[in-house]
């Protein structure tokens, strides 16, 4: 009888627990970072870093759950507008525009310069302005759209070789490989990958421009920023914060300054002193005008010198992959397959940023790796057009040739490949068109081509994306278009021959 009261019971006891409403999850509190930061901010596939830490810590005391929201760094305050996440919480510094969705700081920071270990030349800010033994500038990278780029152009101008990344583990890595002589970074970043590479990087100079990191959301969600405000006033006056930071060796005398801003009222107000890095910039339009001129320049010249390599880079081996022996063949076919297969943005990366690694040889001027890796890239897509208009020659032209006693390879230069040039020359202009489009990608490798510079204006200026889109676009359109015209124009002109023939 026991036995069978205590089933029923235990059976009773799982019905209950089925039928019971589960218990309520904790809403998320979104936050929107960019994890190509790197460290120490965010790294380890998440699972390190000092702005992991306060997020959690954060949605603890909102009674929430962390959950990172991966976007690009530059755009995340367009992405929060957009409602994409709750909050951003990636180093963003404070600026005037920022000024109601800001909360109160939770670090303080100053621009760090960084060098490599072997360079005696550079040891304080204003040695950078000296020339190198051969007499060129000092090439400095700085975060695109940060504080340390609007102070090493408004400080340095043509004193230096100046240009910024959005990778700031890669602009360490090319420090580190005497690929650029200084980088400026905020001190969180520069000191960590300084520490994790001390064989070959070091920082000279002090620290510079000091201003805050706050965190921003929507300018609507005052009830959000009161209580993130709340939280990090308490952490500052608890030690969670320097406990955080002392953990990453981020704890400096700066941080001290938080207790003050833990009791004053934010943001600041009319009376207090802004950092010179977070007030207003006023647009300055002839140089807009100048950087965006400057800038389609660049992509002009990329595409200008990278096509016609591609083309006959193309053209080599669309022959070879059609009459070639099996030895020149299969390499042909691995590389268009390879090449196909592969985004370019990679390819960029392995002849920018890997291949010096292996050899200092290997070591080129950014504008020059852009035009090699377009050329190598577009080769493949030209090479199927051409080996597709060989194809579409008669089996009988070749024939013909060998009778008149040609030799295959004459043959093939004197009478193939001049007719199956005028079938491709429509689709190979359009891809020609498609190459001022695919420069954009080049700036990942440190080149200001035109899409590169409308993301520097827009960061700079974000009221005004509107108006840069539109100039850019425009200068797009006046490059693309006669492109288009003539690829038009060619083709009617080919099927007139067509027709009278």
């Amino acid at each position: 009888m026991l036995p069978t009261f205590i089933r029923l019971s235990g059976a009773l006891v799982l019905m209950l627990t089925a039928i019971a409403p589960a218990r309520p999850e904790a809403p998320l509190l979104k936050w929107g970072m960019d994890e190509t930061g790197g460290a120490p901010y965010i790294y380890d596939s998440r699972t390190k870093g000092f702005e992991i830490e306060l997020a959690a810590y954060l949605a603890k005391e909102l009674g929430r759950t962390s959950e990172p929201i991966t976007g690009d760094w530059k755009a995340l305050p367009e992405s929060l507008d957009r409602g994409d996440f709750d909050i951003v919480l990636n180093g963003y510094e404070y600026a005037v525009n920022f000024r109601e969705q800001a909360s109160v700081p939770y670090y303080i920071y100053r621009l760090a310069l960084s060098v490599n270990k072997d360079d005696n030349e550079i040891h304080s800010w204003d040695d950078l302005r000296k020339r190198k033994p051969d007499g060129s500038k000092r090439k400095v990278i700085a975060l695109t759209g940060s504080a340390a780029e609007r102070y090493m152009k408004k400080v340095f101008k043509d004193d230096i070789d100046f240009d910024t990344s959005d990778d700031v583990s890669n602009t360490f890595d090319l420090l580190a490989n005497k690929q650029i002589d200084a980088t400026v970074q905020d001190n969180p970043a520069a000191i960590y990958y300084v520490k994790k590479d001390e064989a070959r990087l070091k920082q000279v100079g002090e620290g510079l421009m000091p201003n805050f990191y706050v965190i921003l959301t929507r300018v609507k969600d005052k009830e959000l920023r009161a209580k993130i405000d709340e939280a990090l006033r308490k952490a500052i006056r608890d030690g969670t914060l320097e406990k955080i930071y002392r953990k990453y060796n981020l704890w400096n005398d700066d941080q001290e300054r938080l207790w003050y801003w833990a009791e004053q009222p934010w943001p600041p107000g009319a009376d207090v002193a802004i950092p010179e890095a977070a007030q207003e910039r006023p647009v300055d339009w002839s140089e807009v005008t100048r950087l965006l001129g400057a800038a389609a320049l660049k992509t002009l010249q990329l595409a200008v010198f990278s096509f016609p390599f591609a083309v006959l880079l193309g053209m080599l081996i669309g022959v070879a992959r059609m009459y070639g022996p099996g030895w020149v063949r299969i390499p042909c076919i691995i590389y268009v397959e390879v090449i196909r297969g592969t985004p370019l943005l990679l390819q960029l990366f392995v002849i920018y940023y890997l291949l010096p690694r292996i050899s200092p040889v290997f070591k080129l001027d950014p504008l020059y790796a852009g035009i090699i890796g377009l050329a190598i890239n577009y080769a493949a897509y030209e090479a199927e057009i051409f080996r597709a208009g060989l194809q579409a020659i008669p089996r009988g032209q070749m024939e013909a040739a060998l009778a008149l006693g040609m030799t295959p390879m004459t043959a093939v230069r004197r009478v193939i490949v001049p007719q199956a040039f005028r079938i491709v020359i429509p689709p190979i202009t359009n891809d020609f068109i498609a190459l001022f489009k695919d420069t954009s990608i080049c700036s990942a490798i440190l080149i200001t081509e035109l899409t590169r510079q409308y993301n520097v204006l827009y960061n700079n200026h974000r009221e005004f994306i509107i108006v840069f889109a539109i100039m850019t676009a425009a200068l797009y359109l006046m490059m693309s278009y006669p492109l288009s015209l003539l690829a038009r124009l060619i083709e009617r002109r080919l099927r007139r021959e067509r027709s009278d023939a």
